[in-house]
């Protein structure tokens, strides 16, 4: 179990040179792009950016650092910075977040109240305000955790296949491909993924993608692009693709109950909140088999399908730790999700 997020990193008021209160910055982070805005404590948004990924386990600790320093001071534009918060996918480990703040402790925007964690508690505070909750992510990969009122949480190591883990658009893809090559060498069952997953992955056919992965020619990285057609050979019937995506829905609904149990939560009304790219596609088997799983489990929970951005939940987070009204939450986070809807 992680450390708990709560209220006590807040910002000490007064560090403009003017004696004002300074800025408020969220980041959230993930496997394909990197969102920060700042803020007032009145909920003002002055600023926000988007930038590419910034997972330090994708890529590596100093290329996401530079990634949140650029949009950071971005957004920031010169002004102090009271308060950052940063959730990005990869802090897993205590030992990742604290190594993240050390590797930003010499910023200047990082010297008054920083906080990082797991980018799951930004995408669970964009979903519910609800203090017994939990939230599976499933994008890039896979991830969940539940919180409880009293501040407990429970949480996976998420570190793939040596802690127990499959799922998200790179487990669909790896097992895309490997499905695919069972097809075309008389291993495996036939599936149109033997066709489909070269031409998506424009090259000529599946021995010629195996080498070019296996020489570097293309990064494994790029499986993961494979997750929608995944999902579209599955809803026109083909069996090996529907098998993957009821294997994906069961371990959605395995590590949302098995991260409320923790808690003693599998037998209340709490909301689980869903979100990421794959599960928030609007694939119906999906969402359908996810719910019905979960219910089996946990028959008082409420899945709820995200459709907010998880820096809307970040923003939410960095202004409740200041000391924000809820009046001042609420005009913050509207107004991140105004900014977003515009830059659409």
């Amino acid at each position: 179990m992680g450390p708990v997020m709560g209220p006590a990193h807040t910002a000490p008021p007064g560090s403009g040179p003017d004696g004002h209160p300074g800025v408020l910055v969220a980041v959230d982070g993930g496997g394909s792009k990197t969102d920060a805005v700042a803020l007032t404590r009145d909920g003002t948004l002055l600023g926000y950016a988007r930038g590419g990924r910034s997972s330090p386990q994708l890529i590596g600790l100093e290329p996401a650092v530079a990634v949140i320093d650029d949009l950071v001071t971005r957004v920031a534009a010169g002004a102090p910075v009271d308060a950052a918060h940063l959730y990005l996918s990869g802090l897993d480990l205590p030992v990742e977040i604290r190594t993240l703040e050390q590797a930003v402790a010499d910023r200047p925007w990082a010297r008054t109240a920083l906080h990082a964690d797991n980018d799951l508690f930004a995408l669970l505070r964009a979903g519910t305000g609800e203090p017994d909750a939990a939230a599976v992510v499933c994008g890039t990969g896979i991830n969940a955790l539940a919180v409880r009122a009293d501040g407990e949480v429970a949480r996976f190591a998420a570190l793939g296949a040596i802690s127990g883990d499959w799922g998200g658009g790179g487990s669909l893809g790896q097992c895309a491909l490997w499905y695919a090559a069972r097809a075309v060498d008389g291993r495996g069952a036939p599936t149109a993924l033997a066709e489909a997953v070269p031409h998506a992955l424009g090259v000529a056919s599946v021995p010629q993608l195996i080498e070019d992965l296996h020489l570097g020619f293309l990064e494994e990285h790029v499986l993961a692009s494979l997750a929608p057609l995944v999902l579209r050979l599955a809803r026109e019937g083909d069996d090996v693709a529907v098998s993957l995506v009821d294997r994906l829905a069961r371990e959605v609904a395995t590590m949302a109950v098995a991260a409320l149990r923790r808690l003693g939560l599998d037998d209340r009304e709490v909301p689980v909140v869903l979100g990421g790219g794959v599960l928030t596609s609007g694939d119906r088997r999906l969402l359908d088999q996810t719910r019905e799983l979960i219910g089996v489990e946990a028959p008082r929970a409420v899945p709820v399908v995200i459709d907010a951005a998880p820096i809307v939940g970040a923003s939410r987070l960095v202004l409740e730790a200041a000391g924000a009204t809820p009046e001042a939450v609420r005009a913050g986070t509207q107004a991140v999700t105004a900014a977003l809807v515009a830059r659409r």
